[in-house]
Order: C-alpha cells, then structure tokens, then sequence
C-alpha cells in the first residue's frame, strides 16, 4: 500500500483558530490563516468581474419589462437540472410571467443548444434563449436562433474552443479574457451569479415597487447551487466553498427545496445531519437518472415543486429510475471488466494508458459512470463508447489528477481533423462524438498523445493520508470537528488518515461490504468499520493485522451516535 502524506505547516493563526487536528488538516491544504475558511456570504466574491455580465442582465431586463417569453435551455445532468429550476425560480419571483424551460432529450437532440433543439424551441415563439451549464460550444445554434430572430444568452462553466458563438451575451468565467479568478465555478454558480446581478439592477430601476413585488431573497436558492456544485465535481475553491457551506446550512435548516428534502429522505439521509459529500452520493445520482435513462424534466419538475407530496412522488419515481439505472450499470461494468481482466493478463498485449471501450449493446445514458468505475479500478483514464445515431459513437470520459482530458482532446483534434466530430468538457470529465468507422483510428491517435504527455508515475495509485492518528484522536468528538470544519470535496479532500490495526472481527453485509471491529494497535482500544465494496476474493481475510487508509465519521444507529471508520484501502499484514 503506497501512502503520500500529505505536507503542510500550520502555524500561530490556524493553532489558536481551530482544533489541533483541524489545524492540521487545514495546513496540509494550504490554508495559512483562518478567512481562508471563513464561509459567511459576505466573503463571496462579487459578479462584478464577469465579463458580459452586464449586457445579460440588460437582456434580462428588456425582456422582462415587455414580458417577452424566455426559454430556459439546460443540460441533462445534475448541474444542469439545478441551473435550470434557479433560473425558473428566480426569474418568476423577480415578475417573469412568460417563462418556460427545455432540456435537450440526449437520445433525440444530444447535448446542448443544437439548430434542432433551436427548431424545436421556435413552436413555442420564444423571444430569448438562455443556456444554463451549456451553450458555449454552441455556434450552430445560436447562429439558428439568430435566423429566426431569437436572442441568446450563453451561461456556462465549460471550457472555451477556439472561437465562441455569437450570442448576444456570454457569462463564462471560462472564456477569454474574464476576469472572474475563480474558474471552477459550476454552471449553477454562474446563474446563480447573473440572477444576482439582475435583481440588483431591478432594484436600482425600482422594478419591485413597479410591480408590487418583494425582491427576492437570493439565498434561498443556494440550496440548488450546493447541490449542483457539488454533483459536478467542480474544485471547491473558496468561493464554491461559500456557496455549498451556505447551502448545506440552509437545508439542514429544512429551508431548501420540497423536492431535495424527498430526495433526501428517499435516500434515507436525514436532512439536518447531511454533509456535502451526502449531495453527491444520495441525491445527485438520483436526479442524474432521469437524464441517463428517460428526460431530465422529471429531475427538473421535482426541484421545482413547492407541493411536498407531489415532490415525494416525484422524488419516488427518480428513485425507481436511479435502480434501473444501477442494474443497467452493473452488467455495463462487469462486461468492461472481463474485457480489461482479459487484457491485463494478456501475453501479447499491453494495458494502455488510457482506456479506450466500446461495446454495441452499451446505454449511451450510462457510459460516464461506467468510465468513472473503470478510471477508479485500474487508475488510468478511461474512455468509454455507446452507440450514438447512424453511424456515431458517443463517448463519456473520466481522467485521473494530472491528465487534462480535454486538452488531450484538443491537442488529437488539432493534430487529425475530422477524427473527432465534436467533444468538450474539463480536465477530469469530458464528452465527445466520433464515426464509428474512426473507433481504432481514433484509439490509436490518443494512445499516441498519452504515451508522451501521460508519465508513468501518475499511473502508480497512491494514497494521499493526513497522517497517524494517536488513540486520543480517534475518537467521536474529532470526527464532529472535522465534519463542521467542511465542506470537503473535490479539490479539498476530505480529510484521510492511515494506520495498521488489528482485526477483531470481519463480517460481510450487503452481499460485498466488510464490517469490522478494530482494535487501535496501542491501547486496543475498539473502534466499528465499514468497507464498501470489497473485493470478495480477498476479504474476509484471516489476517491478524492490516494497514488502512480511511476517513473519520460519526455512525447515527437508532438515536445513538458513535464513531465510525470509512475504511478507503485495506492491506492484509501477513
């Protein structure tokens, strides 16, 4: 088992901040002074920065004031469904009586703001287009829009290509020339952002009075914006930390959405306890299925409901569909880890660096996870095709830290034209479409990027760990110190520890988690474990001793709390 702590001084400031073990870990994520961490909304940083944010507000406005009919044009997936019901939300509270959304169906219209989902969106006669966690890759149709007289505005995270559309506004801090530091910013932020911008300026123009309206309280969206954030696997740089702090707040208040609370509850998660990863691992998929599997509307109207009963039932049916898509997975995974295993143990081929699938009875819906799982088995980048339409392949692709997927994209893109039909994301998670005559040419092409700008080191999985923790740190009350000092998520991990312990007992429950009593190797003092998701060819094991990497957390069991190791990693000592 290969550890890499984690280094980091503390110093004075943090030391007389924060509990000993807090300071630590602040340090190792260098943190040097406490308003680095310091969550009120009064530290978030001002819209000022983005640039175009001002001529999408002036658009907002004068659509506003003639009672235009705006079109919501959002993506399929988390983020995008959580942009999509602020924009709705926020602009009906702020007087819009003529708003409306469409989502791309991703088997009928693909991502974004295509000239079909343009044509399509004509029948309703809308006088602008927003995009929300989409659109800037969208030349063709905005250029459609602008044919038949409809105006855009462009709101998304996404990275920028070569030239941008020629929307009437754009908000991205990604592109060119924005001045906005904080890059990481999800698709919800950036509408959360522009909504923002807007009310203040209905303020200013005594919009409210006009309509006898009251202005909206703008952080009770903030619920939306944590949970997208935190779904899309941003970086939580200190604003975004802002922003999911100030959301979790709220909804462990019950002040959030009537659709995220049954959410919440459907996953058995109690609201007033939960943590961000809990947004992440609950609550984000299940809105994520009804994009994958059927149309992220279902997803939208959950978020949108202010009634608590039809929000339950809604929230029941994403459940259903989070299940269908689990078992749609679970043969999708195991078909990708035959070919693999097959591949690992081959004697005249060698394990690529990164992989590269594709199967003809694949989900195109499903793929992305199944890139996650692969990237996460065998630690190396993996690219993961379905069938698309005609004769295209759509592929969803995850990376590992250090490998910037979309540039690898860019730079095969650059060097074969017309291999690669379109494709766009970030660095960790990117998207793209191919002929599916291209597949092995494409392979190849890619394979020849990686093997110069992938080192060999960055294959080798290791652990990052915050280090050892004596007896007296591991104990209920650290675990609460750690998970108040959040949020922790992509980017500010949370905090990891490792250590060898002796096994008391190994039970397995839920057909492949291992639950564990430990006894810490000093004092033999006992402590509870749970692993998930064991390989169940080594574990039980009848070891007496094991080396752990793993994460501190507080087990709530019929009104009782105690504390609770997520064992991450787990190395029999022989």
């Amino acid at each position: 088992m290969s550890v890499r702590l984690r280094l980091g001084s503390s110093n004075a400031a943090l030391d007389a901040a924060f509990d000993p073990l807090v300071a630590r870990v602040f340090a190792h994520r260098g943190i040097t002074e406490p308003a680095q961490v310091d969550y009120q909304l009064k530290q978030l940083l001002p819209y000022h920065q983005l640039k175009g944010i001002n001529c999408a507000v002036a658009l907002l406005v004068q659509a506003l004031e003639a009672q235009q009919h705006i079109v919501i044009v959002g993506d399929f997936d988390c983020d995008g469904a959580t942009s999509t019901s602020l924009a709705m939300l926020a602009l009906g509270a702020m007087g819009g009586q003529n708003i409306s959304y469409l989502v791309p169906n991703r088997f009928d219209f693909g991502y974004g703001l295509s000239s079909a989902l343009v044509d399509y969106a004509q029948a309703s006669k809308p006088h602008l287009i927003v995009t929300v966690d989409n659109g800037i890759s969208s030349h063709a149709g905005v250029e459609r829009a602008h044919e038949l007289g409809i105006k855009v505005l462009v709101t998304d995270h996404h990275l920028a290509a070569d030239t941008l559309p020629a929307a009437d506004a754009i908000v991205n801090p990604n592109q060119p020339g924005c001045e906005f530091p904080f890059k990481s910013t999800a698709g919800v932020g950036v509408i959360f952002y522009v909504m923002s911008a807007l009310r203040r300026e209905l303020q200013t123009q005594g919009w409210f009075e006009k309509q006898q309206i009251t202005p909206p309280n703008m952080g009770q969206y903030l619920d939306l914006v944590a949970l997208g954030t935190v779904a899309d696997l941003v970086p939580l740089e200190h604003n975004n930390r802002i922003l999911v702090s100030q959301g979790v707040a709220r909804i462990r208040h019950g002040k959030a959405r009537p659709g995220l609370l049954a959410l919440l509850n459907i996953a058995k998660r109690q609201h007033h306890h939960i943590q961000a990863s809990d947004l992440g691992f609950s609550v984000g998929p299940r809105l994520n299925a009804a994009g994958r599997l059927d149309d992220m509307s279902l997803g939208i109207e959950c978020l949108l409901s202010d009634n608590p009963q039809i929000a339950a039932s809604l929230a029941q049916e994403l459940d259903e569909l989070n299940g269908q898509r689990r078992n749609i997975e679970a043969d999708m995974q195991q078909q990708a880890i035959n070919i693999l295993a097959r591949l690992e143990t081959s004697q005249d081929e060698v394990m690529p660096k990164c992989v590269c699938l594709y199967h003809p009875d694949w989900h195109q819906g499903v793929v992305g996870i199944v890139a996650s799982r692969i990237k996460e088995k065998w630690h190396r980048p993996a690219l993961v095709f379905a069938q698309g339409d005609d004769d295209t392949l759509k592929g969803s692709c995850r990376s590992i830290a250090g490998f910037h997927l979309r540039d690898a994209l860019a730079a095969v893109d650059a060097l074969n034209p017309g291999l690669i039909i379109k494709f766009g994301g970030h660095a960790m998670a990117a998207g793209l479409t191919i002929h599916a005559d291209n597949l092995s040419v494409f392979e190849q092409a890619l394979n020849t990027y990686t093997l110069e700008h992938l080192p060999e080191q960055l294959l080798a999985r290791e652990w990052r760990s915050d280090g050892e923790l004596n007896a007296h740190e591991l104990q209920l009350n650290q675990a609460f110190a750690l998970q108040q000092a959040g949020p922790w998520g992509q980017g500010f991990e949370e905090p990891t520890f490792h250590g060898r312990f002796m096994l008391v007992q190994q039970r397995i429950v839920g057909e492949k988690h291992l639950k564990l009593v430990l006894a810490h190797p000093q004092t033999g003092e006992l402590v509870d474990a749970i692993y998930f998701n064991i390989d169940v060819a080594v574990w039980p094991n009848p070891c007496e001793q094991a080396d752990l990497v793993y994460r501190l957390d507080v087990n709530e069991f019929r009104g009782r709390q105690s504390l609770q190791l997520m064992v991450q990693h787990m190395s029999p000592v022989l």
